[in-house]
């Protein structure tokens, strides 16, 4: 079972349906169970990683223009990937690959099982679960 929260998911489709009809390929991580906040925080197992954040896409990175891959974000602060297929079918392709779990959108953007789907890095689907969390907020140094 794959978990990510409403607020994530969320985003990612907002960041897909901004760029279509271009794709959109960002890092992923995750966040303990029991870290989260929320109505459903304890619904899931303390130690199960919940997808709760993303990394900006950076247009302007050479290597996701031509590749559709984001190398940017260091392996070990992404656990996952998400990726927008304005015009193909809900799932994995060959330059999607990149990670242990694969989120893919298709339009017309939304959280329905046909446009929105988890997969792992063999591109087989995986049961995905949305909860309704945050993870702690957290502060930047100034």
């Amino acid at each position: 079972m794959v978990y990510i929260t409403r607020a994530l998911v969320d985003v990612l489709l907002d960041l897909a349906s901004d760029a279509d009809p271009d794709r959109v390929t960002t890092g992923t991580s995750v966040t303990p169970a029991r870290e989260l906040q929320g109505p459903e925080a304890d619904a899931v197992a303390p130690e199960t990683p919940v997808f709760t954040d993303f990394f900006l896409p950076d247009p302007g990175n050479a290597v996701n223009a031509v590749f559709g891959v984001d190398l940017s974000t260091p392996a070990r602060q992404a656990q996952g990937q998400f990726v927008s297929h304005p015009l193909r079918e809900l799932e994995v392709t060959r330059r999607d690959d990149l990670a242990e779990v694969i989120f893919v959108a298709v339009p017309p953007w939304t959280d329905a099982e046909d446009s929105f789907a988890a997969f792992d890095r063999a591109g087989n689907r995986q049961p995905l679960e949305i909860i309704d969390a945050q993870p702690p907020e957290q502060s930047f140094p100034a």
